[in-house]
């Protein structure tokens, strides 16, 4: 099974930036274990929110030719966890693109009720960029990738540096 830590998003900037949101449900089976009679997403599983927040800007940047895998946690700090009822936005900005590898900003922020935004945490991650055939599994096959993509409304919101509409692949 794979897991998503990711919803949607609500904004995406091909090349620079990208929103998405997490909404932690107290019916997802982990937060039981982390603790019991006080459940809370452990910080582990954000890093890896913002992994794919952050992952799939930089893969959508090189046109998904190459495999982006998270390489380094180079920081991340919290301030406080993420618990049941609690929104999470993932803010990503692109810092570095290059052939073999690329740099990326994060922050996690929690959304109340209110809609009142507070820090929750902050990370820089490399990511490097494989060829095909270089000792990774295929993760996804492109039409179950773009299923994924199209249920997180990348497409619909999605926009180039100019403005326009990102267009959908026809892999």
């Amino acid at each position: 099974m794979r897991w998503f830590w990711i919803d949607r998003f609500n904004e995406f900037v091909r090349g620079k930036q990208a929103t998405a949101v997490k909404n932690v449900s107290l019916a997802e089976e982990h937060l039981h274990d982390h603790f019991p009679g006080a459940a809370l997403m452990p910080n582990s599983l954000v890093v890896e929110g913002m992994a794919q927040t952050a992952g799939l800007l930089i893969a959508d940047a090189l046109e998904f030719n190459r495999r982006v895998v998270l390489a380094k946690v180079a920081k991340a700090e919290f301030q406080y966890d993420a618990v049941p009822g609690d929104s999470i936005l993932f803010r990503a900005v692109i810092d570095e693109l290059k052939p073999t590898g690329s740099l990326a900003s994060v922050e996690s922020v929690i959304v109340d009720e209110k809609g009142e935004e507070r820090p929750q945490g902050k990370a820089e991650l490399f990511f490097a960029h494989l060829e095909p055939g270089e000792g990774v599994p295929k993760l996804f096959e492109p039409e179950e990738l773009l299923k994924w993509l199209d249920h997180m409304h990348i497409y619909d919101i999605g926009r180039d540096e100019a403005g326009n509409p990102l267009s959908r692949p026809d892999w």
